[in-house]
């Protein structure tokens, strides 16, 4: 006996409900793709504690990362008001509470919720590290006291800590290869890749007490207390670094000042280095107070000294060849100054804080030849007081000293690490890189994140356009199908 009409059609929408079912299940399963949902914005605050002045980065990464190292940018610079912490002897306390308006720009720039997961850290510099040689529980309470102040805040506070020489200057090698993309690039097929090696730059960073030489040597290094391993992006360098405390720009304006008034025992001290027709009066007890000062004091440090420049970049460069101890490296390719071990300069190299500040006045950063810098501080130690006072108004604080600071950057750079008119057109005198100020904070910023655990991006499943379209017809039809069987079933009489 065969099928009635309404079985037949029974029948037919049964089927179709279950091809055009199976269909979609197929559609689902098989032509999906993973995606990645985008990820959580992390906040991190590192503090400068330089010897000088302190200044607050904030940076920002997401939390999804490549070989567990931070994608991390420059979310907020503020430069902390007042001198270094290590000037705070008298008054710790004041040292924590100097910090107080740059913590809340940086709280108000991070949303609230993410505050006790966000870490802080202090870090602390040539200052500090002479203020541990000078005084070492001065030190302790000077990091007591901004420890006690920074403890209080919502964020997660990780601690305040001496930064070894070596690692400022490793740190700030980091930072700029980083921003300049020279450990890792972003391809066009949405691939991380790694540039070659040869390509990394080198770091040449000088602060008020110190100053720093980093960069890959073209062979090995020969002497281990000078070389650093860092491991990024999963992969090892060996860089060359030197730091070279009391070399920084405020520490060799005393030392300079200081051997001055050692050769004139007069009252009155004439300055090479400080133009002709300036004069200025300044305290004894200050200018021997610093550790970096190892002349002999005079007997009565009471009384103040006054200062006369000439204007003489001749004697000045003399005067300033005398800070460094050139000949325990006479005859070695391999040494700097101070019997310090160096392999030769190689590469690209960009010079900055202290070396940016000064050529930046001088009008000298846009790759000038050796000969027309060289030319250039000459006649601008030349000019009369009156004359540089006329041309930079508001500059008095370091008006005086552009002149020092830039003959002892040539002497540096040239006589001291042995840079040549062959190479001087390697290094760019830079403030920033990539909307990135450059120094060792950022660096120091990326080694954290490899303390934060990488959190996985959310995945989910999704399909093209065109198989979604599919998906959603052959899902009515499904439906249609059922429920034109169930209509079937319950309005359909029976033969």
């Amino acid at each position: 006996m065969g099928l009635t009409r309404r079985e037949q059609v029974l029948r037919a929408l049964l089927g179709a409900a279950a091809a055009s079912g199976l269909t979609t299940l197929i559609l689902i399963l098989v032509e999906a793709t993973n995606v990645l949902l985008p990820a959580d914005i992390k906040f991190g605050i590192v503090f400068d504690a330089g010897s000088s002045h302190t200044s607050l980065f904030v940076y920002q990464w997401p939390a999804d990362k490549e070989n567990d190292t931070g994608v991390v940018s420059q979310a907020l610079a503020c430069q902390v008001k007042g001198p270094g912490i290590s000037s705070y002897t008298s008054d710790p306390a004041q040292a924590g509470e100097s910090l107080k308006g740059c913590l809340e720009e940086a709280l108000a720039l991070i949303p609230k919720a993410q505050h006790q997961e966000t870490p802080m850290f202090l870090g602390a510099t040539a200052g500090m590290r002479l203020l541990s040689q000078k005084n070492s529980s001065q030190a302790r309470d000077i990091f007591a006291a901004v420890t006690q102040f920074l403890s209080q805040s919502p964020v997660d506070f990780r601690g305040a800590e001496l930064l070894a020489g070596q690692d400022e200057g490793a740190l700030g090698w980091i930072t700029i290869n980083y921003v300049l993309g020279m450990l890792v690039q972003y391809s066009f097929s949405g691939e991380w890749i790694r540039p070659p090696e040869g390509m990394l730059v080198g770091a040449l960073d000088m602060g008020g007490a110190s100053t720093q030489i980093t960069f890959v040597p073209g062979g090995p290094i020969l002497d281990g207390n000078t070389q650093t391993t860092l491991r990024l992006y999963g992969l090892d360098h060996s860089v060359y670094t030197h730091s070279y405390l009391c070399f920084g720009r405020d520490q060799m304006l005393n030392r300079l000042l200081a051997g001055l008034v050692q050769s004139s025992p007069a009252p009155l001290v004439r300055h090479p280095c400080y133009h002709s027709g300036y004069q200025g009066t300044l305290s004894l007890a200050s200018l021997y107070a610093s550790p970096c000062v190892h002349t002999t004091a005079p007997l009565n440090l009471t009384r103040n000294l006054t200062v006369e420049g000439t204007g003489n970049p001749r004697a000045c460069v003399s005067a300033i060849r005398d800070l460094f101890d050139f000949l325990s490296c006479e005859g070695r390719a391999d040494c700097a100054f101070n019997g310090v071990y160096q392999p030769p300069v190689r590469g690209q190299f960009y010079a900055f804080s202290n070396f940016y500040y000064t050529l930046h006045f001088l009008n000298l950063t846009s790759r000038q030849p050796l000969a027309t810098v060289n030319t250039s501080v000459w006649e601008f130690c030349q000019r009369p007081w009156k004359l540089v006072e006329a041309s930079s108004p508001g500059q008095d604080r370091w008006l005086r000293d552009y002149c020092a600071s830039g003959l002892y950057i040539l002497t540096l750079l040239l006589e001291g690490y042995r840079f040549s008119e062959d190479t001087w057109p390697n290094i760019e005198f830079r403030k920033q890189a990539g909307g990135t100020d450059i120094g060792w904070t950022l660096g120091y910023m990326l080694n954290l994140t490899n303390m934060i655990p990488a959190e996985a991006p959310a995945q989910w499943r999704a399909e093209s356009y065109s198989i979604w379209v599919a998906g959603v017809v052959f899902t009515v039809l499904t439906l249609v199908a059922i429920l034109g069987a169930a209509a079937v079933q319950l309005f359909w009489p029976q033969d």
